[in-house]
């Protein structure tokens, strides 16, 4: 009876694949402003020399990126000479053996966009002239400082470890989203933040940049990192765009993107038109079309999930209900497992499956798995023992009482199981862009980045209206497959 129901979720999970999937260029970013433009131009460029490419923008993470660009998952990303020596490979690098490290990759670096974009440290104009602080160091006489900073830097070998071990401070730091660090800065929550020195809301809100005087930060010189295998002819025009950026131009088109309030695709293309690299110009998606692509991409994530999450839930439920032990030892297990933070488990399955929609299928089906099994074997555990006795009288086997009298009679607790999963599937998949798998998440990840809650809005409401359609959908599939006297809903 339940068959219908899987079948129609299978139907919606299955993926629409392209015969030119694989001559795609796929782009990808990190979850900052800047890498979301420097990506853009990247991919405008080769759409203009004739390639076709795929944005896959907002991995959250240096490695994250990486990881990918090495698995093939994406052909090229913007990255930093400074983080690729300290964060990637974790030392004090030269030229020659960065590249002889990426090459064992199978990773190259193209030509350098011009600028540099060092880390520093920000704080507001006024409270820096007010506290006499002009270099990282004076920040050892304010230990009182209310410091937030992101999650990366936090953690990275040439973020605030290094630099409190190289400078002697001792301030305790807490994360934040990059995009919302200033805004915390305007509104006095934060009184420090790390920052890119390229970025837009630099000037904006007045910061005064402290001067690294004892040398700790690295250059942190922009270019396309790609993979070895990229066509000669996508490696030519990417090289266009080597040396057209100095500091204060990519400040000017982070601005643009932050301040403004731009597309990201319109700053891109005006900025390639005024130096000629654009034959002709791409338009950029609709919200519609994003919002559709976005909405088939969460449906086929989470279909494919909870389809595998009711096969195996259901089995394992049925195959271990008579036994207390064996449920118990299985459902521990499973509510262990859902312990695991969602954004922890999805970076756990990145080295098993890479990025992409394997992993974030995977830890969706994880997360499906308890409800389903719990309520499988709580409904099949509460059918009255007599029913059996009297199935097994008239001769049915096993398999067959649990067919025709125990499913029957816990169907409803099942359906409220597979309700649940359903509903956390949606809300969980949004995290699934952090690794680069796309759907309902993509724009809520890119409006954290840029700080643009009409992109945020763009996610979470069709998310919340996807999971309120789940619901009524299941109200209709139990008056289906459940009999009426029990149905749990009064009005069925």
């Amino acid at each position: 009876m339940i068959g219908r129901g899987l079948a129609l979720l299978v139907l919606l999970s299955l993926p629409l694949v392209s015969a030119a999937e694989r001559e795609t260029i796929v782009v990808g970013t990190k979850t900052f402003t800047e890498s979301y433009v420097l990506g853009e131009l990247m991919a405008q460029v080769l759409e203009s020399s004739g390639h076709t490419v795929e944005r896959r923008f907002g991995f959250g993470g240096t490695l994250i990126c990486f990881e990918a660009l090495r698995n093939g998952d994406i052909d090229l990303y913007p990255e930093y000479g400074g983080t690729i020596q300290r964060a990637i490979y974790g030392g004090l690098l030269a030229d020659k053996d960065i590249a002889r490290r990426l090459d064992s990759d199978g990773l190259r670096l193209l030509g350098e966009f011009g600028f540099n974009n060092t880390y520093a440290l920000a704080m507001p104009g006024e409270l820096a002239q007010r506290l006499n602080i002009r270099n990282i160091s004076d920040l050892r006489d304010h230990p009182d400082l209310e410091i937030g900073l992101s999650h990366e830097f936090l953690s990275r070998a040439d973020g605030w470890p290094g630099l409190q071990q190289r400078y002697g401070l001792t301030q305790t730091a807490r994360g934040i989203e990059h995009g919302l660090a200033y805004q915390a800065l305007r509104e006095g929550e934060i009184q420090l933040t790390d920052a890119y020195s390229t970025d837009g809301e630099v000037p904006r809100y007045r910061l005064t940049l402290l001067r690294d005087d004892l040398g700790f930060f690295p250059r942190y010189m922009a270019a396309p990192l790609v993979r070895n295998e990229l066509p000669a002819s996508a490696t030519q025009a990417l090289q266009r765009l080597a040396g057209i950026l100095d500091e204060a131009r990519m400040q000017q088109l982070n601005g643009a993107v932050v301040i403004e309030g731009r597309e990201i695709a319109d700053v891109a293309a005006d900025f390639l038109e005024s130096e000629g690299l654009l034959s002709q110009r791409t338009d950029s998606a609709s919200m519609w079309h994003r919002l559709l692509r976005n909405t088939l991409t969460h449906l086929q994530l989470t279909g494919i999930a909870l389809f595998l999450g009711c096969v195996a839930g259901l089995l394992a439920g049925v195959a271990v209900h008579r036994s207390p032990r064996m449920s118990r030892a299985v459902l521990h297990t499973a509510s262990l497992i859902q312990t695991i933070p969602s954004i922890a488990l999805l970076a756990l399955m990145i080295p098993l499956l890479g990025v992409g929609k394997p992993p974030a299928i995977a830890a969706l089906f994880v997360y499906s798995l308890l409800p389903i099994l719990a309520s499988t074997v709580t409904a099949l555990r509460c059918v009255d023992p007599v029913l059996s006795r009297v199935a097994t009288a008239l001769g049915l086997t096993r398999w067959q009482q649990i067919r025709h009298v125990q499913l029957p009679l816990a169907m409803p607790h099942i359906l409220s199981g597979i309700r649940t999963a359903a509903v956390i599937s949606i809300g969980t998949a949004t995290l699934a862009a952090f690794i680069g798998a796309g759907g309902l998440g993509q724009p809520i990840v890119t409006g954290l980045a840029l700080n643009d809650p009409a992109l945020i809005l763009e996610g979470a409401v069709p998310a919340a209206l996807l999971a309120v359609l789940t619901e009524l959908g299941f109200e209709l599939l139990e008056r289906r497959l459940v009999a009426p006297p029990l149905r749990t809903r009064e009005d069925f």
